[in-house]
């Protein structure tokens, strides 16, 4: 494990930059253009914040593809764990935009979609020959 926070570093990657906001501007539409499109907006949306949040963390960090995506899946498992704790405690998130983004609901079928959007990450870096490049990571120097 220690192994894999050294290789990370803090660096300014643009192109992940771009992705990041492309995604996001998709998530926008699904969010709120997309509201009556049912499963397309819930699962499809959850794979792809699995995604866009991928390509945030990748504007930021020089690391290598896997323990970055695992962090990615990490982060989505844990919003779903809150959403399962605060249905079991009864808790109740006040602002309606923070209940959207996070979600209010626990469901496995959000766990599968943050597992295949893990899964699409490894597969869209793996074209991109990202797998093996990402082995040493590039850090912007000062």
């Amino acid at each position: 494990m220690g192994a894999m926070i050294r290789v990370m570093r803090w660096r300014f990657d643009p192109l992940s930059l771009a992705w990041a906001v492309a995604l996001f501007l998709v998530l926008l539409l699904l969010a709120t253009v997309g509201a009556r499109w049912g499963w397309l907006r819930s699962f499809f949306g959850d794979v792809l914040a699995v995604v866009w949040v991928y390509f945030v963390f990748k504007t930021a960090i020089g690391a290598r593809v896997l323990p970055l995506a695992l962090a990615v899946l990490g982060v989505g498992l844990v919003v779903e764990l809150g959403q399962y704790l605060a249905a079991a405690w009864h808790l109740h998130i006040p602002n309606r935009a923070l209940r959207i983004v996070l979600g209010s609901t626990a469901d496995w079928w959000d766990v599968l979609a943050y597992t295949i959007g893990f899964a699409a990450v490894l597969a869209i870096e793996g074209l991109r020959g990202g797998l093996v490049r990402a082995a040493r990571p590039l850090a912007s120097e000062p």
